[in-house]
Formats: structure tokens, sequence, C-alpha cells
């Protein structure tokens, strides 16, 4: 059990860079919710890649945004 220690630090580093990743996509995350809160409005019917291209958007931020707080931008 003792290895676990470097893990949870990684874990932790992740866990850490996620809001940064977050705020870094500050628009998309905006945008992919307006999408959704308007989907499930009254009356709005939610449905499987209605959001599709936000949460591209969004996930694209997030993985740049990600890889680079992660490497520290190289």
């Amino acid at each position: 059990m003792s290895g676990n220690g470097a893990v949870w630090g990684r874990v932790r580093s992740r866990l850490r860079a996620f809001s940064e990743c977050l705020a870094a996509c500050e628009a998309e995350a905006a945008a992919y919710g307006r999408c959704v809160q308007a989907s499930t409005a009254p009356g709005g019917c939610l449905k499987k890649d209605l959001c599709a291209q936000e949460f591209e958007a969004l996930r694209s931020c997030f993985a740049a945004a990600a890889k680079k707080t992660l490497t520290g931008g190289r």
C-alpha cells in the first residue's frame, strides 16, 4: 500500500486542475448549459445529440485546457 501515495498525489493534482480547466472554458460551458436548459424548459424535450455541437465545443476546449494545465503548457 505504500505506492498509493503517488497515485493519490496525481489524482489530487488532476482534481485541482479541474476548476482551472472549467474556468478556461467558461463561454463553452455556458453555451452548453443554455442549450440543455432550453431543451428542458416547459414544453421542451431533451434528446440525444440535441446539444451535440455545444457539447463538442466544450469537450474540445476542456481537453485543450487540461492538456495545457496538466503538462504545464508543453
